[in-house]
């Protein structure tokens, strides 16, 4: 009897799991951890939201199985959302499916359209379901670039020419999690018509559709014409309206691949509980303020850890979307790594961020911050950072 199951083989330990236990651990002796580490939002959900959930649970129906494509109001919903947001039209019943969050439809999506053998062109450094969701499915994932320069697509260009058997499924994700990086237009434009000169199909991560600054909003690949030939897009509540722990996310794009993983999430699940549904319609049907109101908080987050932290001796970059900032390592500190470094960092600065390295060998000398700590506490931070920085200068 083999020492371990074969897909448990193909998993290497979680890396940013390592450090969110040194973190309870520590919060667990009475320390008082600022925890920059986890893209988990501090701030509650609207009280409209919470209302229609609580309202939904109180009806002796809405207890049953619900549908594993999502309840037909709130599948219209999203069609209504990518209407007015990017003015793409949707069919509700054919082209939307709600996902218990963008991680999980993300991983149905690579069981649904993947097999032992198929090789599949993932970014590096990436959240880690872009390379791993396919891995468990049993695919072989070849790695391009996050960074979405001429570089990117001679990488695409040689993967196509050089793989053997050649790559079925590209994942992009803008806003990069972790890099922040974007893209506007235009690279979408350039992406579907490579995509369908290589007859490859495309899954778009927006998770962070939302989270953009500076006035400049983000696009989405289905804005392309055509783009829905080959390509689907992931959406999650979760950063939007601040509903993490809700678990609820969306797929929509190509009528092939929605139905391929609607069967497949037919087998595995009954759907997200109704009333939670319902409190989803009511999130985006309802009054838009509080993403506004969300979108203005971690811009104004961001500008107190860029400009608190670059005081504290760390030059860390201004991220124009997402929770994240992306920083190299402080100067001096390269030689030990990103998970020696955010270890170190926890033990004697009090502060966690996620080591770049859980995110694939090319997230190696960086480490991730969120923005999921209000401005005191992060100015906390950057003193206890300076602190941490001058003492290893000694």
């Amino acid at each position: 009897m083999s020492d371990e199951f074969y897909r448990i083989k193909r998993m290497p330990p979680y890396v940013i799991a390592e450090v969110n236990a040194m973190r309870h651990a520590a919060r667990q002796a009475g320390r008082d951890i600022i925890d920059l580490g986890m893209g988990n939002p501090d701030q509650p959900p609207p009280q409209h939201v919470i209302d229609k959930l609580c309202e939904v649970a109180q009806k002796p129906t809405a207890h049953g199985y619900s549908q594993s494509k999502g309840i037909p109001g709130l599948r219209r919903a999203q069609a209504n959302y990518y209407d007015r947001r990017f003015g793409v039209e949707l069919d509700p019943e054919r082209e939307v499916v709600v996902t218990m969050g963008s991680k999980e439809g993300l991983s149905s999506m690579a069981t649904a359209i993947s097999a032992p053998g198929d090789v599949i062109l993932a970014p590096s450094p990436a959240y880690p379901i872009h390379t791993y969701g396919f891995m468990i499915a049993g695919a072989t994932i070849r790695s391009v670039p996050t960074t979405p320069d001429e570089n990117y697509w001679r990488a695409l260009d040689n993967a196509m020419a050089y793989t053997v058997p050649r790559p079925t499924v590209l994942v992009v994700n803008y806003p990069s999690n972790p890099t922040a990086e974007t893209v506007d237009l235009d690279f979408y434009e350039r992406l579907v018509a490579w995509a369908k000169r290589n007859e490859v199909w495309v899954l778009s991560d927006l998770a962070y559709s939302e989270l953009y600054y500076d006035g400049k909003p983000t696009r989405s690949i289905l804005e392309v014409p055509g783009a829905k030939d080959i390509a689907v897009e992931f959406t999650s509540m979760s950063k939007t309206f601040s509903m993490a722990g809700w678990r609820i996310g969306f797929c929509v794009g190509n009528q092939k691949l929605i139905a391929a993983l609607t069967r497949v999430k037919s087998y595995l699940d009954y759907g997200a509980f109704t009333p939670v549904q319902a409190a989803a319609c009511a999130a985006l049907n309802g009054p838009q303020e509080v993403v506004e109101q969300n979108r203005a908080r971690y811009q104004h987050r961001r500008d107190v850890m860029v400009e608190s932290f670059t005081r504290a001796g760390w030059a860390i970059p201004n991220p124009p979307a997402s929770m994240f900032t992306w920083a190299k390592l402080p100067p001096g500190f390269e030689h030990m790594g990103s998970l020696e470094f955010s270890k170190r960092l926890l033990q004697e600065a009090e502060v966690a961020v996620a080591a770049g390295v859980g995110f694939g060998e090319e997230g190696e000398g960086y480490v991730r911050i969120a923005m999921v700590e209000n401005e005191q506490r992060i100015r906390q931070a950057a003193r206890n950072i300076r602190k941490f920085l001058s003492d290893h200068e000694r």
